[in-house]
């Protein structure tokens, strides 16, 4: 008789528990629990608690991992409270990542001011990350339609120009291709037109200086571009190019979520183990609201976490 095999352990930070995380692990689990065995990195107390304010109780397979910290859940607020354990949930989930008793985490959405109320000094999951495990890693988001890597993710607009130099360019791109094997790999210029050779900027010389580095060092014609920026997210260049490098956060990340809003994710490359996230945020709008909110992009999230994206 042939025994079917063992289905992954898969962290889940459960994120602000004043926002949207909670209902939709919580809408999701039977679903996720038939890919993977999903662990909640969230206290009993706090995860009744949720479930009885949106009017259910939990599942007997609904593994709850937190420590037994209770916090008043106060939906749609920043909150103090909320962020600390919100950081506390993801700490944990990480914690069991790198000791080996989870294969991947997957992170539902934190709120980046009640973090900053809990007197973190993260910005957000991505900025802890590299502090614990290096300055590499790259933030990548998408669906496999088409992905996006970001040279520079959160940081002020008025600083990403300064931030275009041909190393530091060659290297993040060097780290992409082995991090993910994929090519070919569109890569963005900075200006209109990619600069319109000189006449609306200057940068996309340093950028396919970068690019010719990149490729000559892995011997093999992985990235090509300077691409036109406006152009990169039409049917043709999708189809070419499902992965891109972009230069700054809202150049790749606005038009992906135009096109791609429900399916996309998040995910860190260059981690000892996966990590995914929903590429969306709390919605405290309609936080305990009853407002059904999606789950495809966790259940994409909780998919990747456990497939090879790349392959």
């Amino acid at each position: 008789m042939s025994v079917s095999p063992a289905l992954k352990k898969i962290a889940i930070s459960i994120g602000d528990l004043n926002g949207i995380g909670f209902e939709i692990a919580l809408k999701a689990h039977q679903i996720a629990r038939s890919r993977c065995e999903p662990i909640y990195c969230v206290s009993p107390h706090n995860a009744a608690n949720a479930a009885a304010l949106l009017g259910v109780k939990l599942c007997e397979d609904f593994v709850c991992a937190g420590n037994e910290s209770a916090i008043a859940i106060r939906g749609g607020e920043i909150d103090a409270a909320a962020g600390g354990a919100s950081f506390e949930s993801f700490v944990q989930a990480v914690d069991l990542a790198a000791r080996g008793e989870a294969e991947a985490i997957v992170t539902l959405p934190i709120n980046k001011a009640s973090w900053s109320a809990a007197g973190l000094r993260y910005k957000g999951h991505t900025d802890y990350l590299r502090e614990r495990f290096g300055g590499g890693l790259i933030m990548a988001l998408g669906c496999p339609k088409r992905f996006v890597a970001l040279y520079t993710d959160h940081i002020p607009l008025r600083e990403v120009a300064r931030h275009i130099a041909q190393e530091p360019l060659s290297e993040f791109l060097i780290r992409l291709w082995r991090f993910t094997r994929f090519e070919p790999i569109g890569v963005l210029g900075l200006n209109p037109h990619a600069g319109d050779r000189g006449a609306i900027g200057e940068e996309e010389t340093i950028i396919n200086a970068a690019i010719q580095t990149a490729n000559e060092r892995l011997k093999r014609p992985v990235f090509e571009g300077a691409i036109v920026p406006d152009a990169a997210f039409t049917p043709k260049a999708i189809e070419r190019y499902p992965l891109i490098a972009a230069m700054y956060h809202d150049q790749g990340l606005a038009p992906l979520k135009a096109l791609f809003f429900d399916e996309s994710i998040n995910i860190t490359l260059g981690l000892p183990f996966k990590r995914t996230s929903v590429d969306h945020g709390t919605a405290f709008d309609i936080a305990y609201k009853n407002q059904n909110p999606s789950i495809a992009s966790y259940l994409n999230a909780v998919s990747a976490a456990i497939n090879d994206l790349w392959s």
